[in-house]
């Protein structure tokens, strides 16, 4: 699984865009909860790790890695509330609120450590070492096949979350000051210190203007070079799939220069990053109980900083509070466990068309290690991440003028090739401060609008707003009555309100995960009762399942189907091609 062409090179360079601004940002918002014992370096090391070792090894390699809960991108100051966009995954932006449900538990850990009087690492560390041992446990027990009872109701329902949290976030969050139409209001907070620095002199109209016109050019110009494929611009193929596989770097590349070179006077905020690699616990004595400079003040320098693999007997004397982190590492591990097996399911989905098949168990021990490690050097644990998955493979397939996936090129060096890029950053992270940050919005608007189409329940929603005779046919629209679409419609749009209330509230944040679990029975028991066999099925069914019915109930379509494949088969064979799976059995012959 190696695939080493112009679309590895492209996805990992857009994959390294989405990654590393949040992976950067994030650590803010880390470094507050723990009292910057775990902070931006530590996440970025975290990261790039991490994702070397899973492409290289792991079973799923077309799941990325992130950090466990939201998207965020640092517009306040160290002191400052902070809020973030995405449950589960690697992005954007922090306002006053909660930090979803993993960071909120390791808040909650950091104050039980304080309670304690032990430090916080230690405790960190045995709790990790407690979640590996159970990870290692479920894998043995395959726990996993609880995931896999999912469908497409429980995935879609899910991932609807996410991609609309992507979208609101980059567009204008109304519950807090996170998008672009935010710049516009006087008490966004990169105006307020903009304003204290420059007075008078500065024009925060003509800031929000620009970053505006920055993040809906980045997300609607990569939009545009995406078209070009099936277009008739350019002077053959490959040029043109050349810039469509490169559409949102060379996007962010014209904004990020067009920034520093026509509007260069203008103060559009930037990215904030650490100024060296080193671990973010400054220490005011050899102990190195206390920070500096906050609890230190009037001490001219630090006198170090925190080593960084963590001394698991550090515990005051208080052997007791292995077993208190092993009771705690059972939420711990419910929360990694389902924001791994959630995205796994997502991934392999058979409608993504993916031929190397899934390895939940496996993937579950190579999480377990990572957690260890991580938790022995003082690194946030990292999970699969949804939204980066889901791009991930949607960049990699193959499709046909329809939108039709025709395949899809599995690879292991996306992942590789963008975390070795991580890693490179962390020696260089004054490069990444160039690229504006309404340019990462427009990143992450592209990855919401570039996702959404291809949800089934977005498509389902849009058909409340249509004329039945209008609408597209498919395999629902023409064998499922409209009504019943729309009522299984509203079900599912109940389950996901639920959700989005439950992550919303800061309290209860951290039983997220769980609540989408719940998804799995209410579709086994209670669907069942609310709609017939045959309408689940064409509703909710795998590819396999939708096939099957439609051969036995409308075999016309069926014979249309075949009728048409084999025309595109004959040309093919006419012109001395071959189809992509053709080629597969080719090179298998020639091995064998």
């Amino acid at each position: 699984m190696t695939n080493f062409n112009t679309k590895t090179v492209a996805v990992s360079f857009f994959l390294f865009i989405a990654v590393i601004a949040p992976t950067i940002t994030f650590g803010a918002v880390y470094a507050k909860a723990t009292n910057n014992y775990i902070g931006a370096v530590e996440l970025l090391l975290a990261t790039a790790w991490c994702g070397i070792f899973y492409s290289l090894v792991s079973g799923q390699p077309m799941v990325s890695l992130g950090h466990l809960d939201c998207i965020t991108i640092d517009t306040f100051e160290p002191s400052s509330n902070h809020d973030c966009i995405l449950v589960h995954g690697d992005y954007q932006q922090m306002i006053n609120g909660g930090t979803g449900p993993v960071l909120t538990f390791q808040t909650v850990c950091y104050d039980i450590a304080k309670n304690l009087d032990v430090p916080f690492l230690t405790f960190n560390a045995w709790i990790g070492i407690w979640v590996c041992i159970y990870q290692v446990l479920a894998a043995f027990f395959d726990a996993n096949r609880l995931i896999k009872k999912a469908t497409r109701f429980t995935d879609e329902t899910f991932a609807l979350l996410i991609v609309s949290i992507f979208l609101l976030g980059a567009i204008g969050n109304p519950s807090s000051k996170v998008g672009l139409f935010h710049y516009f209001g006087t008490d966004h907070p990169h105006h307020e210190n903009m304003i204290e620095e420059n007075g008078s002199e500065y024009d925060y109209m003509t800031v929000a203007l620009l970053s505006l016109i920055l993040g809906l050019g980045t997300a609607f110009f990569a939009i545009g070079l995406r078209q070009i494929k099936f277009s008739a611009f350019c002077c053959n193929d490959y040029v043109r799939t050349v810039i469509t596989d490169f559409a949102i770097t060379i996007s962010v590349v014209v904004m990020t220069a067009l920034r520093h070179t026509v509007f260069e006077d203008v103060q559009v905020e930037e990215l904030k990053v650490p100024d060296t690699f080193a671990t973010s616990f400054s220490c005011c004595t050899a102990d190195c109980t206390s920070y500096w400079p906050t609890e230190c003040p009037d001490q001219a320098e630090a006198w170090g900083r925190r080593p960084w693999v963590v001394d698991l007997f550090d515990l005051n004397d208080k052997i007791y509070v292995i077993f208190i982190a092993a009771g705690l590492g059972i939420p711990a591990f419910i929360l990694t466990f389902l924001d791994n097996g959630i995205t796994w399911h997502i991934v392999n989905h058979p409608s993504n068309r993916l031929s190397h098949g899934d390895a939940y168990n496996y993937d579950t021990c190579i999480s377990a290690i990572m957690v260890l490690v991580n938790s022995l050097l003082g690194l946030p644990w990292l999970v699969a991440s949804t939204v980066p998955c889901i791009m991930h493979i949607t960049a990699m397939q193959e499709k046909n003028t329809k939108g039709e996936v025709k395949y899809i090129q599995e690879s292991r060096l996306t992942g590789l090739f963008t975390h070795t890029l991580v890693l490179a950053c962390i020696f260089a992270l004054s490069v990444i401060r160039l690229i504006p940050l309404p340019v990462l919005y427009g990143v992450f608007l592209f990855m919401g609008l570039v996702a959404l189409p291809g949800q089934q329940f977005w498509q389902r929603f849009l058909l409340f707003f249509q004329q039945p005779t209008k609408m597209d046919k498919n395999h629902y629209t023409k064998n499922v009555p409209v009504e019943r679409i729309h009522k299984y419609t509203l079900v599912q749009f109940f389950f996901f309100a639920v959700v989005c209330v439950v992550r919303e509230i800061k309290a209860i944040s951290i039983a997220f995960p769980v609540m989408v679990l719940l998804c799995i029975p209410a579709r086994l028991y209670l669907h069942p009762r609310l709609f017939s066999k045959d309408e689940l099925i064409l509703l909710d069914g795998s590819p396999e399942e939708i096939e099957d019915w439609l051969l036995k109930n409308d075999p016309e379509e069926m014979a249309a189907d075949k009728a048409q494949k084999s025309a595109q088969a004959q040309h093919v064979a006419d012109n001395g091609l071959a189809l992509p799976a053709q080629l597969d059995d080719e090179d298998d012959e020639q091995e064998a």
